[in-house]
């Protein structure tokens, strides 16, 4: 009985990890086909995954539009997608000191990333949500709302957690 129960463990946990690392290729296959996007200065699509950029960019909801930027139009407040620690992450610019950037996902209130600007594949110029409402990032709904959320500091994460009692 122990050993039928073990071989079934196994047998889930080799499951477990090929699907980790199917989706570990797809991802990174996925993401050079972004990079080589951007550098021939075509803008690319596609839907999120991940609650980093919550609320103003929904989990599995949300698409953004990725387009080139140069390095000298990276500014605080922009969402950009970069390279970080061998993975793509696309998070908000807090600051910029010379070709260092500080970045946050919005929905979080500790982890901070730091890269330069050679990491940056490209920024994020809209949001399209669900309903195919799409929205400019220099719109000033969407920067007004940026800037809000970002200054609510500390209170960010009670709003996050009420949303995700009721609402998720």
């Amino acid at each position: 009985m122990w050993l039928r129960g073990s071989l079934c463990t196994a047998n889930v946990c080799d499951i477990f990890i090929k699907t980790i690392l199917f989706r570990e290729y797809f991802f990174e296959s996925f993401f050079l086909w972004v990079e080589q996007e951007i550098a021939e200065g075509r803008s690319v699509r596609f839907r999120l995954v991940g609650h980093s950029m919550f609320p103003l960019i929904m989990n599995g909801k949300d698409e953004v539009l990725l387009t080139p930027c140069a390095d000298e139009e990276l500014r605080p407040m922009d969402v950009v997608l970069f390279r970080y620690q061998g993975k793509h992450v696309l998070h908000r610019i807090l600051r910029r000191e010379g070709s260092r950037l500080i970045l946050q996902g919005d929905g979080s209130l500790v982890a901070k990333e730091l890269c330069n600007t050679a990491d940056v594949v490209g920024k994020v110029s809209q949001v399209v949500h669900p309903s195919g409402m799409t929205v400019s990032v220099h719109h000033w709904s969407w920067r007004l709302s940026s800037f809000l959320w970002v200054k609510l500091g500390v209170l960010r994460r009670p709003i996050i957690r009420i949303y995700h009692r009721f609402f998720i």
